[in-house]
């Protein structure tokens, strides 16, 4: 089973683990252990720990490096935003973690192979695995590839609360009027439909967004307006 998952991250990502005993311990639910007491393996979360470090660690440098510019706190919010369980049960999605993953037979039933908290903690623990097997040099080149290259494409964007955050930012000073109307609605494939909102600061217009539906819309409106707002 292991074999098959290194043999995908090896095609996809060029990766090649020495040792599969790891990449077996960072898929292995310490919940399956106690159900098969004679199994020889550890569960994850040792290296659960190691990799929760190198996550912090190698974000951090990476966003320093990234933007000489920003200030400590800047730098930040987007480390919080990036190194969370959204974002790490994310990758273990992308990597299929989630399918090979040794759960116990109550976890199994539960629907724990969905359960956003494992899926962080099983990235964790596959970096630590790669980390120990492959070094640091290599978990960056995977990090480059399916974790840092997210920043340029929003996908951290969506955590971001930006309706409360251009709140916040336009009545620092005093109340205002913040109005946001729905422009457009069109009919777009697979019967889908896409929304146009705009969002308004004393009835004059800060910026429009799109969304599959009004929330999605109006939250891409506050999303531009802020970032318009904050340059």
């Amino acid at each position: 089973m292991f074999a098959q998952l290194q043999a995908e991250i090896a095609q996809k990502y060029d990766i090649h683990f020495n040792n599969l005993a790891l990449l077996e311990e960072a898929l292995t639910q310490a919940n399956y252990i106690n159900e098969h007491p004679e199994y020889q393996g550890r569960d994850y979360q040792r290296l659960e720990f190691l990799g929760d470090a190198i996550m912090q660690q190698s974000s951090a440098v990476y966003l320093f490096k990234k933007y000489p510019d920003w200030d400590e706190g800047r730098l930040t919010e987007l480390r919080i935003l990036m190194v969370q369980t959204r974002s790490f049960a994310a990758l273990s999605r992308e990597l299929h973690l989630d399918r090979y993953v040794q759960l116990g037979r109550g976890e199994e039933l539960s629907g724990a192979r969905n359960r956003e908290s494992l899926l962080e903690d099983l990235w964790e623990a596959f970096i630590g695995a790669l980390y120990l097997d492959q070094g640091q040099a290599v978990v960056m080149r995977l990090l480059d590839l399916v974790f840092f290259s997210k920043i340029e494409t929003g996908f951290y964007d969506r955590f971001v609360d930006y309706k409360s955050k251009l709140q916040e930012l336009l009545q620092k000073n005093g109340t205002v009027d913040i109005n946001y109307e729905k422009i457009a609605e069109q009919q777009i494939e697979n019967n889908e439909q896409l929304f146009t909102v705009s969002v308004a600061l004393n009835g004059q217009k800060l910026a429009e967004g799109t969304g599959k539906s009004t929330k999605d819309a109006e939250k891409a409106a506050a999303r531009i307006a802020y970032q318009n707002l904050t340059k």
